[in-house]
C-alpha cells in the first residue's frame, strides 16, 4: 500500500476531497491508442523537458508537438538582421521564443532584446522558458505590449539596432482549443490574441450584417465563396441557431457550400473554414489596423543603420509591408529594401508544412535620422 501511495503521488494522482478529509485519487488522461486527436490527451507532447524523445519524434515526421511552435526561417532572418554582440534589438512578436532565443545567442551574453506580446498566457510561459535557458532580466526583458506601442517602449530604452516581427499566430495558440484558432478542434469561437481584452469572435457574429461579414471575408482572407458563408452564419444567427464554437462555425459553412460537387466538397470547406477563421482573428484583433501602426512607427524606433525584419503569412499582410517599406525608401528613412520576398527552403517546408506560406522582407534604416 506503501508503495502504491508514493507512485501516486510522484504522478500527482491524488487530489484533495471536497470535505478535505480523505484525498481522492485522479487518474491523469493518457494517451488513447498511439495517435491521440484530443489536446489534453498529448501530455507527453505538452512536457517537452519530461519526455524530449516523443517530442523529437514529432518533428521528425513534420509535426508541430502540442504546445509548442516550431519558429521558421531562423538562419534567414539572423542572415538579414546580421545581429553584433552589443546591440540593443527587439523581438516585437515574442511568441514561442524561438527566434529570441537564437537572437540572443548573436549577442554571446553583451547587449539586451527586448520581447514584446499581448497574450498574457504565453508570454509568462516564454519567459520562464527563457530564464531556464540562462538568459535572465540583464540581457532579456519581456513586456506584455501590442507592438504598435513599440514607440512608447522606445522612449525608455532608446532605438533599436535590429528589430524582428513574425506575424503569423503561434501553433501553441492555434493547437489549444480553448483559444478557439482552428476549425479542426471544438472549442469557443474565441480567436483573441489577449483574452482579457476585446470581444470574443462568437459576440462579433451576433450583430455582424450579412454585407459586413461578406466584405470581412474578401478583405481579410480573400475566400472565393465570402457570399455564401456569409449568407448562411448571419442567416442562421437570425433565426436563433448558434455561432459559438468552432464545430457550430464549420458546420455552417459547409451548410453554405453544399452546392459545391461532392468530390470537390471536402477540401473546399477545409480550405473556406481557414480562410474563415484567419478573416475572423484579423478582424476581433484589429490586425490591419495594428500592422499599419507598427510600420508607421517602424523607421523611427531604428537606430541609424538599424535592420528590420518582417515575416507575414498572407497576400494582405504582404502587400501592406512592401507598400511601407517602398514608401519609406522614396522618403530616404530606408537605405536599403528586399526587392523580393525570401521564402522558405523546400527542406524547411517538409520539415515544418506551417512554413508553406511564409514570405520575409527587410528593411535597413538610413544613417541619416
Amino acid at each position: 500500500m506503501e508503495q502504491r501511495d508514493t507512485k501516486q503521488k510522484k504522478d500527482g494522482a491524488y487530489s484533495a476531497a471536497a470535505d478535505g478529509s480523505q484525498p481522492a485519487h485522479r487518474r491523469r488522461v493518457r494517451y488513447k491508442g498511439t495517435h491521440p486527436k484530443r489536446y489534453e490527451e498529448k501530455y507527453k507532447e505538452l512536457n517537452p523537458e519530461k519526455y524530449a524523445d516523443t517530442v523529437a519524434h514529432v518533428m521528425e515526421k513534420g509535426g508541430t508537438p502540442a504546445g509548442m511552435h516550431i519558429s521558421i526561417m531562423v538562419e534567414e532572418i539572423l542572415d538579414v538582421l546580421k545581429i553584433q554582440p552589443g546591440e540593443q534589438g527587439l523581438d516585437a512578436t515574442l511568441g514561442y521564443g524561438g527566434h529570441t532565443r537564437a537572437m540572443l545567442e548573436q549577442l554571446q551574453g553583451q547587449g539586451h532584446i527586448y520581447g514584446l506580446d499581448v497574450d498574457p498566457i504565453e508570454s509568462v510561459k516564454t519567459k520562464k522558458r527563457l530564464e531556464e535557458a540562462g538568459y535572465g532580466g540583464d540581457i532579456m526583458t519581456v513586456r506584455q505590449m501590442n507592438f504598435a506601442d513599440m514607440d512608447k517602449l522606445a522612449e525608455e530604452t532608446g532605438p533599436f539596432d535590429f528589430v524582428l516581427a513574425d506575424l503569423g499566430v503561434s501553433s501553441m495558440q492555434i493547437d489549444n482549443p480553448e483559444r478557439g484558432f482552428s476549425y479542426k478542434f471544438d472549442g469557443p469561437l474565441d480567436l483573441r490574441l489577449n483574452p482579457q481584452a476585446g470581444i470574443p469572435a462568437s459576440e462579433r457574429l451576433k450583430t455582424i450584417s450579412r454585407e459586413e461579414l461578406a466584405g470581412m471575408l474578401l478583405e481579410n482572407s480573400d475566400e472565393p465563396y465570402a457570399e455564401e458563408i456569409a449568407r448562411e452564419i448571419t442567416g442562421a444567427v437570425r433565426r436563433g441557431e448558434k455561432a459559438e464554437t468552432t464545430k457550430q462555425v464549420r458546420e455552417l459553412i459547409e451548410r453554405a457550400l453544399a452546392f459545391l460537387p461532392e468530390k470537390d466538397r471536402k477540401e473546399a470547406v477545409k480550405k473556406s473554414c481557414a480562410r474563415t477563421f484567419q478573416a475572423l482573428r484579423i478582424d476581433v484583433n484589429n490586425e490591419f489596423e495594428v500592422l499599419y501602426a507598427f510600420l508607421d512607427k517602424l523607421p523611427h524606433v531604428l537606430a541609424p543603420g538599424g535592420r528590420a525584419a518582417i515575416l507575414t503569412f498572407h497576400s494582405g499582410e504582404d502587400r501592406m509591408v512592401k507598400k511601407s517599406f517602398k514608401q519609406y525608401q522614396r522618403e530616404g528613412l530606408y537605405s536599403q529594401i528586399a526587392e523580393d520576398v525570401i521564402r522558405p527552403s523546400a527542406e524547411e517546408c517538409v520539415r515544418n508544412s506551417r512554413a508553406r506560406s511564409t514570405k520575409l522582407r527587410w528593411a535597413v534604416r538610413s544613417t541619416e535620422r
